[in-house]
This record gives C-alpha cells, structure tokens and sequence, in this order.
C-alpha cells in the first residue's frame, strides 16, 4: 500500500510539474505579446491631439501590464504541497476563536467544533464584545473565555489585532491556532498542519477559507478560488504565503519575536525622534547665543550627536540615554553655576550685601532659564525632553505588540513583518476549516472595504519594496496585492475612452487598423487563456467581473487609506455581519456609481449605433468600442444580482 501511494503520489508530481512547464511556456508567450502591444501604443498610437484621455489611457493600459507581469511571476512557481509530516506529539497549542457581536449561538458552534479536534489543545474565546451571557455558555462548554482588562480603558484598542495580543499575553501554547468566530474546523486540522513546523523557521501554516452558505452562481463573488488557489500556491512558491486572518497556525516564538524587535525599533524610534528635536532646539539657541553661552551649548549639541551616532552603531537605547542624561546634567549644573556667579558678581558690583539678603535661588535660577537666550533654558529643555522619552509606551495597553497593529488587516501586516525577520511561511491547500461569507451585498462591500482599506494602510506604512529583510520576489509577492487595489484609476479610464469616442467621436488611439488588431487580439486572447491555464479549470470570471465592477470601492479604499495614513483621520473598523440582516427593499443606492456608469455605457451604444448607421461613425472603431462598452456592461451586470440577492437557502446547491 505504501508503494502503491508512492507510486501514485510520484505521477501527480510528473504531472503538476507538466502541467507547470506549459504554463510558464504560456506565461511568457503571454508578457511578450502584452509588451508588444504596450510598446506600440506608446510609441506609435497615441493620439496628441486628445491627449487628456489619450494619455491616461495609455497609462491605464501599462498598469494593466505591470499588474500581469506581477500575476505571471506569482503563478510562475506555484507550488502544491504534499501531506504534512506526522505532527509532533507533545506540542502544546492554543486555539483561540475571535469574536466581538457575533451571534452567540454562530460562536459556540465554533466553540464545540474547536472542543472536538483530536490534537490535544487549549480552546479559548476571545470575546472583544465582554458578553456575559457568551462567557457563562463557554465555561459551561470547559473552554477558557479572555476578554480585555482595565489596562486597555482610554487606550487604543486596534481591533481584531488588539484582541489577539491581549490574549497572546494571557496563554501559553507553542502553536496558536486562530479560527473566526463561524469557522467550523475540521477535527484533522491540526495533524494536517502541525507536523510542517518541524522546520523551526516555520511561523505560519495559512489553509483556505471556503464558505458553506454560497450557492454555486456565487451572486456576491464570495468564494475566491484564484487567490486560494493559484494566487497562494504562487506566492508559497517564492516564500511569501501571508496569514488571512483564520484557519491559519502560528508558531508563538515567531509572533513574540515580532513583538519584542517591534517595541525595541519602536523606543529607538522614540528616542531618536526626541534627540533630533532637543539637537534642534539646542542649535538654534546656539546661533542666538552670546560667545559666553556658546561652549556649554556646543557641548550639549556635541552630547545629543554623540548619542545618536551610538544609536545608530547598535549600542544599548538605555546605557546610551543614561549616559547622556549624566552628561547633560552635569552640564546643567555647570551651567547653573556660571549663571550664579555672575549674578553674584554683578550685586557686588552694586554695592549689595548679599547676606543681608534672604536670596530665593531657585526662584533666581527660575527667573533665568526663562530667558529666551539663556544657555540655561535650552539646558534644561533637553533635560525635560530626556525626561519624558516613554520606554515603556504608556501610551498603549501593552508594551509588546506581537500582532501588527498598523492596519485594519493586521494579518498581511504580520506576515510580511514575519517574513521579513526571516521566518518562513506554508500554505496548505486543503479546506480544513468552513465558515460562513456575508449573505448581502451591504455586508460584503463593507469586508471589502476594509480589505482594501487595510491592505494600502501597509503599502503606505511599510511599503515592501521598502522593508528592510524580504527578499526580491517576496516584495513582489506583497506589492502585487497592494497594486491590484490601484486597479479602480484604470477602470473609471477604461469606463470613460470608448463612451467619449461613441458619443463624441473623440480617439484616444491613432487608428483601428490592422496594426492594432495584430497586437491586441492575440494579447487579449492569451490574457483570457493565461487566467483559464492558470486556474486549472477552477471558475474565475465572477472574481474579474467583481474586479471591474467594484471600482468605487477601491478607489475609495485608496484615497481614505492615505488620508487615515498621512492625515490621521480615522477609518474605523466594522466586523463584517454573519447573519441574514438583508432587507427586504432592494438598496440600488449601494451600486450607485456602477449604475451611473452603466446608463452612460448604455446610452453610448444607442448613440453609437445611431452614428453607425446614418454613415456619420468609422465602422471598425465603432464596433471596437461597441465590443468593449458591452464586456463592461456584462462584468457590471454581476451586481444586479448581487443587490437583489436576498440570501442563501437550505435548498440551493452548493459548489
């Protein structure tokens, strides 16, 4: 029998590793003829005289380009993995289930379900709402219920991240399994996962996550079989497999690593900010100073740079800190001293017999570090600021963070930080856990957002391709998720160019002659076939229709993200409705835009034709135009049943 599965474990192999030859031959026959074409557009087709829709649409084209180049370098070496070794038998593991408002019934399901998986573990609710009702059902179940403590009163809570290190503080286990709270696991989930961390650089073992409330027609485009397919069998394959937030494993010693070198980057970052603000201060006193003021500044300034230079060489934060407070006080007193001395000297000079009166010396030193161009005050400033450098983030509940807490999508963040300390990532493609997707549109626009949402905020944070410790092909891994949520700019470009040129003959493109249909129709052809290929069969044209018809919601998604980056001003955080609250009035208002868009492209065709017919139109360019304004029309007809979608029933068929 052993042999037999050798055997038969052997042919799949030979027959992947074909079936991958053929597509990387399909791969690369597609980028050369993408390349092609992008070169003629823009060094042989752009129409200067139009050239503000000319150009942004050219550019939309090229993104369009680069966002395939990046696909074809995920998929190149998508890797399927084999079983997992046998698990190890003494490891201990955590499994801890989130919620916040979710439906307490919803939650214990998941709970019983958690209590039956064979490994041995420690279950734990993780319950941000603090329900009494939901904690006196989980310790009647024996399972262990951690909400936050007083700590966190007054103090960013972070969301679903803040949960997670809240009780990564209050438990044990070597391995943490992180479920939501409508994942069902499998009782097999941990022996299928757990024996992959015999690899002691292993952090992660991230499984799909599949949906039993969607029907087959997947009216909302729930379930996304290329990103939990191909797409993350692409990135495994180059090392960059990230956490999805559930039905993943996490090894404690890498999470605790993150958090330990984030809050020691996180108090140099401190300190060195502080040190560059009081160096600042003291230089500009320096030039305001008299000469007998100068050598005690320029000491302080000469203190505050040798610091920074020992920060930067690696040197202890607090021996470097500490030293340079005994340094500054010293120069404190010094200071102190000569300002004293003068006092004195200039009351005998008056002819005041300073015994004869009872001097309030603190009030005189007072009353000279108020003066503007006093050594003293830039002195003591530095001393202050020294003074209240926060070591110990008093300004969060915790000092250790170990899940990244920049982003409403904590788990990208944390992979990619994990990947980047050198940790190694798998992904397990077995369907080992099974919750439930939003059953209404309103609810899955809402995931989507803060998807989205999250997603920028660690393009803008920590971009990768800037991120100190990944490798090459793990920054293109990350950035090739960042860069598809910039695809609403090309869409709102490609709604526009054939609606302008059917109804106001506008051409953003010399011509539709054979030189363009020589480029385009065979790159068109084997883009679609690339995606079929690549998918191995699996449905993917709900997910490209939903690329395209979401436009509003990457957009918003982008410009909000840098305003909560760069502006401070808040996004919130909205945990996604598990239960049925559609309503049963049909809320067009959710796809307004789309509907907007949708009425332009259809009165483009009956302008376009119109203009067709009475000989007023040039026939090949209409009928290009005519072609593309209808793909449109078909990918944005995907969200009229998605707004009159009132739910999933028992009877429908499921995938």
């Amino acid at each position: 029998m052993m042999a037999t599965r050798r055997s038969r474990n052997y042919r799949g192999e030979q027959a992947e590793n074909r079936r991958l030859l053929w597509l990387r031959i399909w791969t690369v026959l597609t980028l050369v003829l993408g390349f092609n074409y992008v070169g003629w557009r823009w060094l042989a087709s752009i129409n200067w005289s139009a050239w503000w829709i000319a150009v942004p649409l050219v550019l939309a084209e090229t993104y369009s380009i680069i966002d395939l180049t990046l696909f074809s370098i995920t998929i190149w070496r998508s890797r399927q993995r084999g079983e997992a070794p046998p698990p190890p038998p003494d490891a201990t593991v955590d499994v801890f289930i989130t919620t916040y408002n979710e439906p307490p019934n919803l939650v214990l399901n998941t709970v019983r379900a958690a209590i039956a998986i064979d490994y041995p573990h420690q279950t734990w609710v993780l319950d941000d709402g603090d329900r009494d009702e939901l904690r006196a059902e989980v310790e009647k179940l024996g399972v262990g219920y951690i909400t936050r403590g007083d700590e966190w009163h007054g103090k960013p809570r972070h969301a679903k991240a803040g949960n997670l290190n809240n009780a990564l503080m209050q438990t044990h286990g070597e391995f943490i399994l992180i479920l939501d709270a409508d994942m069902v696991a499998d009782p097999t989930i941990l022996d299928r996962t757990l024996g992959f961390f015999a690899d002691e650089k292993l952090c992660l073992v991230q499984t799909p996550q599949h949906f039993i409330n969607v029907p087959r027609s997947d009216p909302l485009g729930s379930q996304a079989p290329l990103f939990y397919g191909p797409i993350q069998e692409g990135k495994d394959g180059w090392g960059a497999a990230f956490f999805c937030g559930s039905n993943a494993v996490l090894r404690r010693d890498a999470l605790m690593d993150l958090g330990i070198t984030g809050y020691v980057a996180a108090t140099e970052r401190t300190v060195v900010n502080r040190l560059r603000e009081t160096r600042g201060l003291v230089r500009r006193t320096i030039r305001k100073s008299d000469a007998a003021a100068a050598p005690i500044l320029i000491k302080t300034r000469d203190a505050i740079d040798h610091a920074l230079a020992e920060i930067g060489r690696g040197e202890p934060i607090a021996e470097v800190t500490y030293e340079l407070q005994r340094s500054v006080h010293q120069l404190s007193h010094a200071t102190v001293g000569s300002d004293l001395a003068q006092l004195a000297e200039d009351l005998d000079e008056l002819g005041f017999d300073q015994s004869a009166f009872n001097i309030d010396y603190d009030e005189v030193i007072s009353q000279l570090a108020s003066i503007e161009l006093s050594p003293l005050n830039a002195v003591e400033a530095v001393e202050r600021t020294l003074r209240a450098i926060d070591i110990g983030r008093s300004d969060e509940a915790q000092a250790i963070l170990p899940m990244a807490t920049i982003s409403v999508t904590e788990d990208m963040a944390t992979a990619m930080r994990m990947h980047a300390r050198g940790w190694k990532s798998v992904y397990y493609n077995e369907t080992l856990a099974e919750g439930l997707a939003p059953e209404g549109l309103a609810p899955s626009l809402t995931q989507r957002l803060r998807w989205a949402q999250g997603t920028m905020q660690v393009f803008f944070r920590e971009n990768p391709l800037t991120l100190r410790g990944l490798t090459l092909p793990q920054r293109l891994m990350y950035l090739s998720t960042m860069w598809s949520y910039l695809s609403g700019f090309a869409t709102v470009v490609y709604l526009i160019a054939p609606i302008l040129f059917l109804t106001a003959g506008v051409l953003p493109v010399n011509s539709y002659a054979a030189p363009f249909f020589l480029r385009f129709i065979p790159f068109m052809v084997a883009n679609q076939l690339l995606f079929v290929f690549a998918s191995r069969g699996l449905p993917t044209w709900r997910g490209q229709q939903y690329t395209l018809a979401l436009f509003p919601v990457w957009i918003k998604a982008c410009y909000t993200a840098a305003a909560n980056v760069w502006a401070g001003r808040p996004l919130g955080f909205a945990v996604t409705p598990k239960a049925n609250t559609q309503s049963t009035r049909i809320q067009w208002g959710l796809i307004g835009w789309q509907l907007a868009a949708s009425i332009a492209l259809v009165i483009s065709i009956v302008v376009g034709t119109i203009w067709l017919v009475v000989g007023h139109a040039e026939p090949i360019g209409t009928l290009i135009n005519l072609a593309w304004v209808i793909f449109d029309l078909v990918s944005m007809s995907a969200l009229v049943g998605a707004v009159r979608y009132r739910g999933f029933q028992e009877t429908e068929e499921t995938p």
